[in-house]
C-alpha cells in the first residue's frame, strides 16, 4: 500500500483530520493544519510565524480583526510613540529602518509590522474569532473553534497551539456609580485618538499608567483642562538617564548589579532629575519599580513631559480617590461626570 492510500484509509477512521487530498472529507468546517496554529496577529503572533517559517515549519495565524497588529492599528490614540527605543522592539530577523527616529511613531511601528509580514510571507486568516480551544487527549490534537463575521463557525484540528493574544486586548471598564444619570461623554482610552475635540473642556481622567499620563499631555496641548485620578502609588521614571535609556541603562546595570541595588540607583537618579514626585500626589511604591515589576506586572511610567504639566498646575492630580475597580485600566470622562467626583475634586 503507498502513502497515500494508507493516509487515506487512516482518516476514514479519524473524525478530525481533513487531509487535503482526502477523497473521503468531513465537513468543510473541519481543517486539518499541518503546523502550529497562531492565535493573535500582533507583534508576538507575527516574530512566532516568522521563526517557525525561518525554521521550515509552516503554521496558521488566526486574528479576530482585520487587520495584523490591531490594538496598534485601531485602539491607540494618535500621538503614541515607542517608549523604549526601537532596538529594544524591533522582532527577530529584521531591524528597524536605519532612518527611523530612536523612538518610532506609531505609523511608523505600523509599517514596520506590515513590511515584516510582508517579508516573510505572513498571511493572517482575518476576522476569526477563537471562540475555544480544546485538546483531546486520545487523539492528541489540538482542537480550536473560531467564528467569522457572519458567525459562520469552523474547526482547525492541529498538533500545537500558540497562543499571542497579548495582555491588553480587550479593554475593561468599571461601573461606577451614577454613569447612567449622566449626560456626557463616557470614553475609554480604546476608543481615545485626539485631544483636539475636547478643547477648552473639562476633562477627568481615571488612572495614572503610561497610556493616562499621556493623554493627559496630549490634552493639554490641545487645550483642555485635564484632571488625574490616582488612587495607587506609582513609580514614575525619566524616559533618558545620563544620556541613555532608562530601560537600556537598567538592562545593563542588571547584568552586573543585584535588582535592588539597580533600583536603588534608579530612584535615586530620578529623585535628581525629576525632584519629589509625592508633594505632586504621585507617591512611589516602597517597593523599587523593576522589582514590583517583577512580582505583579505593573510597569512604572515613563515621562514624556507630563510631570511638568502637573508641576505648572496645568494638569490637577487628584489623589487617594477609590472609584476604579482595576488601577491599570482607566476611562477617559468629562471633569463633571459624577456629581460625587465633582464634589471631591472641586476643591481644586
Amino acid at each position: 500500500m503507498d502513502c497515500s492510500r494508507e493516509i487515506e484509509g487512516k482518516s476514514v477512521h479519524d473524525p478530525y483530520c481533513n487531509w487535503p487530498n482526502n477523497k473521503i472529507q468531513r465537513s468543510q468546517r473541519c481543517v486539518w493544519i499541518p503546523g502550529p496554529v497562531i492565535v493573535g496577529a500582533g507583534p508576538s503572533g507575527l516574530a512566532v510565524a516568522a521563526c517557525l517559517k525561518e525554521k521550515g515549519l509552516p503554521s496558521l495565524v488566526l486574528e479576530r480583526s482585520n487587520c495584523i497588529a490591531s490594538l496598534w492599528q485601531l485602539k491607540t490614540y494618535n500621538r503614541l510613540r515607542l517608549h523604549l527605543p526601537k532596538q529594544f522592539c524591533e522582532l527577530p530577523l529584521m531591524s528597524f529602518p536605519l532612518e527611523f527616529p530612536t523612538y518610532p511613531t506609531k505609523q511608523q511601528f505600523i509599517h514596520y509590522l506590515e513590511s515584516y509580514a510582508k517579508r516573510f510571507d505572513i498571511r493572517p486568516v482575518f476576522n476569526q474569532t477563537v471562540l475555544c480551544a480544546e485538546y483531546d487527549q486520545n487523539l492528541g490534537f489540538w482542537r480550536v473553534r473560531a467564528a467569522g463575521l457572519k458567525d459562520e463557525e469552523c474547526e482547525y484540528v492541529c498538533r500545537r497551539l500558540i497562543v499571542a493574544t497579548g495582555e491588553n486586548a480587550a479593554e475593561v471598564v468599571p461601573q461606577i456609580e451614577g454613569m447612567e444619570e449622566f449626560g456626557g461623554t463616557i470614553m475609554h482610552t480604546s476608543k481615545y485618538k485626539s485631544g483636539e475635540v475636547f478643547e477648552g473642556k473639562k476633562i477627568l481622567v481615571v488612572g495614572c499608567g503610561n497610556s493616562g499620563m499621556e493623554v493627559c499631555l496630549d490634552l493639554c496641548n490641545n487645550n483642555a483642562s485635564p484632571s488625574l485620578v490616582v488612587r495607587d502609588t506609582v513609580h514614575i521614571l525619566p524616559q533618558e538617564m545620563l544620556g541613555r535609556s532608562t530601560f537600556g541603562l537598567s538592562m545593563w546595570l542588571l547584568k552586573w548589579l543585584p535588582i535592588r541595588l539597580v533600583d536603588r540607583f534608579l530612584l535615586v537618579l530620578s529623585w535628581l532629575i525629576l525632584g519629589d514626585t509625592g508633594r505632586y500626589g504621585l507617591n512611589r511604591p516602597r517597593v523599587g519599580p523593576l522589582e514590583l515589576k517583577n512580582l505583579s506586572g505593573k510597569t512604572p511610567v515613563l515621562d514624556v513631559g507630563t510631570l511638568a504639566k502637573i508641576k505648572s498646575g496645568d494638569i490637577t492630580v487628584c489623589f487617594n480617590l477609590s472609584i476604579c475597580t482595576n488601577n491599570v485600566t482607566f476611562i477617559l470622562l468629562c471633569h463633571h461626570l459624577l456629581q460625587c467626583l465633582f464634589r471631591c475634586i472641586q476643591r481644586f
